[in-house]
This record gives C-alpha cells, structure tokens and sequence, in this order.
C-alpha cells in the first residue's frame, strides 16, 4: 500500500511537472533599439563647439575629393572656388597647415576650430549666440 502511494505520489508529480513544462511564458518585447547618433543641434541660446566643429567637418569632407583624410592646396583652392570664399586660398591654407607638410589634416583643422570658436565667443560662455555668429544680421562684420 505504501508502495502505491508513493507510485500515485510521483506519478501526480510526474504529471503535474509535464503540465507545467508545457506552460510557456511569453517572452519580453526586444528593448527598442537606440537612435542613431545624430549631430548636435545649435540650440535656442546658441551653437556649441561640437556642432560648429560638426558643421566645419562637412566642409572638410567636402573639399578632400580624393578621400585620404587630408587636404592638399589644389583641393583647398578647388573647393574655395566652388563656394565662392573670400580671401587669396594660399594664405588660408598656409595659415591652418601648422606643420607646413603640405596638406591639412584633421587635427590641424580641430586646432584651427577650436581657436576660430574661442575668439567668435565674444563673452566665453561656450556657445555662439546669433549675434557672434558671421554672417548673422547682427554679428559684427568679421572675416569667415
């Protein structure tokens, strides 16, 4: 008798574990996936350096036509060209090719931006308000 019920004992065991088993718990939704970095927006008090430097790096792709991460001076006075830039192209490439290597490259662009952004901030509060800004209606004419 005991025997029996030990027998109907794991057999309701049994029984019940294979019941279970059968239960599936459903799976959680997948977390959706993270947007895209995009680039920093000038916001309502004005542009910061990471977007001015975003901005400039456009320009710098732009102007390397033949892709190898630098820009020579054919490539410079081409693109100077094409948007109509102020000013004689060799003496602006001559001043941002710090290392006088012939070409300018992206840290000497950083460089270049980083000293352009600080002098346009006029009061250092690390944004480019409108009026700091060259070419806006307010700012003080000023060389690009």
């Amino acid at each position: 008798m005991i025997c029996r019920s030990i027998f109907a004992a794991a057999l309701g065991l049994l029984t019940a574990g294979a019941a279970l088993a059968q239960i599936t718990v459903p799976t959680p939704a997948p977390a959706p996936a993270p947007a895209a970095p995009s680039a920093p927006a000038a916001d309502k008090h004005g542009l910061t350096l990471a977007t001015f430097e975003m901005r400039r790096e456009k320009a710098f792709t732009a102007a390397d036509t033949d892709g190898d991460g630098k820009i020579s001076l054919a490539e410079w006075t081409a693109f100077q060209t094409k948007r109509k830039g102020k000013g004689d192209p060799e003496k602006s490439f001559a001043r941002m090719d710090a290392n006088k290597d012939g070409f300018i490259d992206k840290s000497e662009l950083d460089a270049v931006l980083a000293k352009r952004f600080a002098r346009l901030d006029k009061n250092s509060d690390g944004m480019l308000s409108a009026s700091e800004r060259p070419g806006h209606k307010t700012a003080p004419d000023q060389e690009q």
